[in-house]
């Protein structure tokens, strides 16, 4: 078998205003659907997320994906790095620097998803079995709370339909307050029956957020696990005050500041669990997390690590280390959902429920439509490969959101101006 063809489709899917660190999000959001086909007429997918950039790096690779054996992604893989780092070394080492190492593992790691989904199907077994067989058929995920403006995103950017309601209410309703918050979670666990809550703070003065903490804790109960993520725009000092308010109200805090030194400060004095999807985020940086003692919990990211294969490696690093494992998630369809899936079913030492921004979005790529939560976990099933399918005319419907919206990257900075004319981005806010 031979990979005989490769193709790269942008596609732009439907984003309410959703408010985080670095701003606010646009009306769509951007991500890349990829394709290996083999000769014998088989086809893989993956998904990724978008941008000018990362279309330039998958189509620069292109040369070093068709012609290959789809099972020999060791020889791809090392193909893809030497590409990178040779872009402006002209003396290829393996990884030699941080930005050409993750342009190199985002690349790679789309193309492996997609042979594997290719190889899954040709030989009739799903993923997970390739990445050595389930250990769980259920994946729990976990409610993704926002604060927002009014709007659902995409055509109808901030307008609003009066006549939704519950869930398809809620994400479009404003959500500005801790009472705000409660509503949308309320909505979001009815709809998909997540048993855990994680908010995406960083957004207002850290006393609202922790405010809302408690809001949430007032509504859901003792046992229900809570999350806060204020994406490292605390100080230190700030993260150790707030954080000593909320122990014993979190499962974990996420990213209160910036770098592994803050953060192995903050780990010593607050009693909460810190998980991290910024300080540690590659092979490179795991020597300092063990040295420090930076986080407790490591929140994968296949899209980021390198791949599946990778993040089994990853897995088995957190075991022997004594780290939590759990996932990380942006605004995504299907495919990145099913990759999500496959490797949690394949990983023992997944103890923590998945992050996914699934619920905000509504449109799909797969034959079917859209995934279904099942009290708030997904069921892996036994389809080969990936177990999706694509559906083309709606491929070429995202396909064509994406040339019309004319967004070729993220830039929260930009869309927060839009509202707040001169808002800039602080890494350090408070």
């Amino acid at each position: 078998m031979r990979i005989a063809d490769f193709h790269v489709t942008p596609i732009a899917i439907s984003d309410p205003p959703l408010l985080n660190a670095a701003g606010l999000h646009a009306p769509y959001a951007l991500r890349v659907i990829v394709e290996v086909v083999s000769d014998d007429n088989i086809y893989g997918v993956s998904e990724l997320p978008g941008g000018a950039d990362v279309l330039a790096d998958l189509e620069s690779v292109r040369h070093l994906v068709v012609g290959r054996d789809p099972f020999r992604l060791n020889a791809i893989a090392r193909d893809i790095e030497a590409h990178f780092g040779s872009a402006t070394s002209g003396d290829w080492q393996p990884m030699r620097t941080t930005i050409h190492s993750r342009r190199a593992a985002r690349a790679f790691g789309a193309v492996e998803v997609a042979c594997l989904d290719l190889i899954g199907k040709a030989v009739g077994r799903p993923v997970c079995d390739l990445l050595g067989g389930k250990v769980r058929d259920r994946v729990p995920f976990s409610a993704y709370l926002f604060y927002k403006y009014e709007g659902a995103g995409g055509e109808l950017g901030f307008a609003i339909d009066p006549k939704a309601t519950d869930w398809a209410a809620a994400r479009q309703a404003a959500a500005l307050t801790p009472d705000g918050i409660v509503a949308q979670a309320q909505a979001m666990c009815r709809e998909f029956g997540f048993k855990s809550l994680k908010l995406k703070g960083g957004v207002f003065a850290p006393q609202i957020e922790v405010d809302t903490i408690f809001a949430l804790r007032e509504a859901f109960g003792p046992h229900t696990p809570l999350r806060l993520d204020p994406n490292a725009v605390w100080s230190v000092e700030t993260a150790i005050r707030y954080g000593k308010q909320m122990e014993g109200a979190l499962e974990y805090l996420e990213d209160p500041t910036r770098g592994q030194e803050g953060m192995a400060q903050v780990a010593k004095a607050v009693n909460i669990p810190l998980a991290t999807n910024m300080c540690t985020t590659s092979f490179e940086d795991l020597p300092g997390s063990v040295r420090l003692g930076s986080e407790h919990i490591i929140l994968s990211d296949h899209h980021f690590w390198g791949g599946l294969r990778a993040s089994v490696e990853l897995a088995r690093i957190c075991r022997t280390f004594g780290r939590g494992l759990s996932m990380h998630s942006n605004s995504h369809v299907g495919i990145s959902l099913r990759a999500m899936a496959h490797l949690a079913a394949a990983v023992p030492n997944l103890t923590y429920a998945c992050d996914t921004h699934y619920p905000w979005q509504c449109e799909e790529v797969i034959v079917g439509g859209r995934l279904q939560f099942d009290d708030g976990d997904l069921v892996v099933g036994d389809a080969p490969g990936l177990g999706v399918e694509l559906d083309r005319a709606m491929l070429a419907r995202l396909h064509e959101n994406y040339v019309k919206c004319g967004l070729t990257e993220r830039d929260d900075e930009a869309e927060m101006q839009k509202v707040q004319p001169g808002w800039k981005f602080m890494e350090t806010r408070w």
